[in-house]
């Protein structure tokens, strides 16, 4: 393009746009709105998850082979695109069923907004209960791994484990937990004021967050806690058997080193009265926790 073609080119530009602009109404904002927001929330519900990395891969990918494509110079290379392109239209659900999956989960929980009768709200003896046992087991190095339900059911989860139903005490914890016990491997559930089972089993994330940890001393107990937070809504209290540190986990992300009061309190905010959460607003909240980065460190 010579320079002399520069006015003629931004003219054509103008006449375009204008062309376009003219034919503009309001079902044309509505339509463009919609489609924004569509894109909006898939970004959202997949931010700091592994298909965000996936993700840019395939629309770098997509640009390049459009690129590749658009030169007449490579005919065989656009035949073997366009032949090819309804199978890798079909390995995108395979590519990426986790993040679908639960994607799929954390809308299906953000439609419940009335609260259901797991929502117990005589959970704050539980949360005296396990503040006390996690400070002592802190102090002690004990390994644990405490997860405390909310809204989802965990009875897949406690299937794994050993039936206890025993109301919840800082010294049952501590049995439990004491190292080379019978149930001490494992997390331990609760559903309200009471030890559902002990020794369960919890799925182990795969989301990367502990690679990217500064510190490499948190393993399966950690990956546990992470795993049962992304695909439900329970809340998970972890004790490293290394350093004595307590993280909490919830929605994927991880609190670390935290004191016996810092822990009370978070745990306070999570079971408040679900009724404060009603409408809109905690729709919108629940569908969007916000994200101040997948793993904070106290000091």
């Amino acid at each position: 393009m010579t320079f002399s073609a520069v006015p003629d080119f931004i003219n054509s530009l103008l006449n375009n746009l204008y062309f376009i602009l003219e034919r503009f109404n309001w079902w044309d904002v509505v339509d463009l709105a919609l489609v924004t927001m569509v894109f909006f929330v898939i970004l959202l519900l997949l931010r700091d998850t592994q298909a965000m990395v996936l993700l840019r891969g395939a629309l770098l990918l997509i640009v390049l082979i459009s690129l590749l494509t658009s030169l007449e110079v490579l005919p065989a290379f656009s035949w073997l695109v366009r032949n090819t392109l309804p199978a890798m239209l079909l390995a995108i659900p395979v590519i990426f069923a986790p993040e679908i999956r639960r994607t799929l989960e954390r809308l299906g929980r953000a439609g419940d907004i009335m609260p259901t009768g797991r929502a117990k709200t005589d959970s704050q003896d539980a949360i005296v209960a396990v503040v006390s046992a996690a400070a002592r087991l802190s102090e002690r190095r004990h390994g644990a791994l405490i997860v405390m339900s909310r809204t989802d059911s965990l009875d897949e989860y406690v299937s794994t484990g050993v039936l206890l139903q025993a109301r919840v005490t800082p010294e049952l914890l501590l049995q439990i937990f004491y190292p080379n016990t019978p149930l001490h491997d494992g997390a331990v559930i609760i559903l309200g004021t009471r030890v559902v089972a002990a020794s369960c089993v919890m799925p182990l994330s795969a989301s990367g967050v502990l690679t990217r940890s500064p510190e490499r001393q948190m393993g399966l107990r950690h990956r546990a806690a992470l795993g049962i937070s992304e695909v439900t809504d329970a809340v998970a209290v972890v004790v490293s058997e290394e350093t004595g540190n307590i993280s909490v986990v919830h929605g994927g992300r991880m609190i670390r080193r935290l004191d016996a009061e810092r822990l009370e309190n978070i745990l306070r905010a999570f079971y408040r009265p679900l009724e404060q959460r009603r409408g809109l607003m905690g729709l919108f909240t629940r569908l969007f926790p916000r994200r101040s980065g997948t793993s904070r460190e106290e000091n």
